[in-house]
Parts: structure tokens; sequence; C-alpha cells
């Protein structure tokens, strides 16, 4: 399961109050403002600051 459109309309990065982007293994949401990703665990994003992990180029 993965989340929901609706729902990821609504969510925002907690740090800058942009927008949110699903990754493409939809395992976490991506901030490109702050480079932060924030994971989804059991269908459930984790939205805290200091458990994001800095975006990796690639």
């Amino acid at each position: 399961m993965t989340i929901k459109k609706d729902l990821l309309d609504i969510l925002v990065c907690p740090q800058c109050k942009g927008p949110l982007k699903l990754t493409d293994k939809e395992d976490g949401l991506i901030c490109k403002t702050c480079r932060l990703i924030y994971e989804i665990k059991d269908d459930i994003p984790i939205m805290l600051i200091e458990k994001a992990k800095p975006l990796q180029d690639t």
C-alpha cells in the first residue's frame, strides 16, 4: 500500500512548509528545497525533522 494522493496533497515539509514528492520506490517523501527525505514506515510518513535523512545526489 502507498500513500493516498489526497494525503500527499496536504502534507508539507515540516521545516520549510514546502511541497513533498514521493520517492521512486515510494518509501519516502522528498523535500527538494531542504534536500531531505522523510521515510515512510508501515505506510506512515515519519515527519520529524530530526529523523529526516539528507538527499543524496544521484
